[in-house]
């Protein structure tokens, strides 16, 4: 893995811009992502330290080719530039930001409040125009877990899951981010099987611990994205809760999947870490056995190693309580093969689509990614 011989020379780069040492926003992150103030429209910026980057500001020493771009209220347009964009793009904001820039004169103090904004001032938005959404199931440890709860042991996967990427369409136009108030749904319950349903609130409200990913450029409708181009068709990754009303999914379900149980909210972060920033955290993939078909044999397979948390805080709490500690290298399925298979057919991607990745387990009971297995 190339990739991680850039680790060293990235965790040396300085910024002048001060922040403590475990600042989730180092100037080797530098996500995208959409934000407004007050009396102002929302606009595209990125984050270092405790401040936003109003990027709309900082034209003059970004990308020619991004000129206007970052006006907008959504990324769409700068995801569909691609990859060579995106790293012109992140290079030019980590030069910028460097400490070896700190006596350029758009970095000086009296022009700082131009393109700074203090984080506690600013509002979050969904980060682009989602005009599909598609969650997969692309963990094994949690599809043989939900599997040996409903099957047993023997039959837990089912016999396509070893050869594709599980996924259904999901509803794009109730994804929000972190800190949205998300209402417990009502819905059809069968509490007894000698009974008819009951119209009534979910008493099994679920989270589930998942990462997704934006695409970039896409395909033209009937042309598939390869295995090998889908590397430049991931934008980055965000956080996401896909929730899920257990008790209202467990009479739904069947044929045809979840439906009210899960439209009824998926919470996403709002800033997107770039495949640029992550790319010293590439580790090897799970091995996958039996050999998957061409169409989704990559040359550059490989997971990431990003550690999830999953915090509860009860009503009456004032501390939350770890329940979950997972990992993103617990995928089976990668975001490229997830990527690939969704488009061999012929369908078009298109440029803010977001793909979640299913709910991410390890082998431990606790590295479960929901509340379905954790009280198994």
């Amino acid at each position: 893995f190339p990739a991680n011989q850039m680790a060293t020379e990235q965790r040396m780069l300085k910024s002048w811009v001060p922040y403590a040492e475990d600042c989730p926003f180092p100037i080797q992150n530098l996500p995208f992502g959409v934000f407004s103030t007050e009396g102002k429209e929302p606009r595209c910026g990125s984050a270092i330290g405790e401040y936003v980057i109003d990027l709309s500001k900082l034209e003059s020493v970004l990308p020619e080719e991004t000129k206007g771009v970052f006006n907008s209220g959504e990324l769409n347009g700068f995801m569909s530039m691609g990859n060579k964009i995106w790293s012109k793009t992140r290079l030019a904001l980590q030069t910028f930001f460097s400490k070896a820039n700190e006596s350029a004169p758009l970095a000086a103090k009296d022009k700082q409040t131009q393109y700074l904004i203090k984080m506690i001032d600013v509002t979050m938005h969904v980060p682009a125009r989602i005009g599909d959404y598609t969650d997969f199931y692309s963990s094994r440890n949690h599809a043989e877990n939900v599997g040996i709860m409903f099957r047993g042991k023997e039959n837990a996967l089912k016999p396509n899951w070893l050869h594709l990427p599980v996924g259904y369409h999901g509803r794009a136009s109730s994804i929000v981010i972190s800190g949205t108030d998300i209402r417990r749904p009502r819905g059809q319950i069968l509490q007894d099987n000698k009974m008819p349903p009951a119209f009534k609130r979910s008493e099994r409200m679920d989270f589930e611990l998942e990462m997704a990913f934006f695409v970039g450029p896409g395909n033209k409708l009937g042309d598939p994205i390869s295995i090998e181009e889908a590397h430049d068709n991931i934008f980055g990754l965000v956080l996401m809760n896909d929730w899920s009303a257990r008790d209202i999914q467990k009479w739904e379900y069947v044929p045809l999947g979840p439906f009210l149980a899960k439209n009824l909210g998926t919470t996403i972060s709002p800033w997107i870490v770039t495949m640029d920033a992550l790319n010293p955290f590439r580790t090897p993939n799970e091995p996958q056995e039996p050999t998957p078909l061409p169409y989704l044999q990559d040359p550059k397979l490989s997971a990431y190693d990003i550690k999830l948390q999953v915090g509860i805080t009860g009503s009456d709490s004032k501390q939350e309580s770890i329940v979950s500690n997972s990992n993103a290298k617990y995928l089976y399925w990668s975001f490229t093969q997830q990527l690939a298979h969704h488009s061999i057919s012929g369908c078009n991607m298109r440029p803010g689509d977001l793909l979640g990745s299913g709910t991410i387990s390890g082998k431990q009971a606790d590295e479960f990614g929901s509340m379905l297995e954790l009280s198994w």
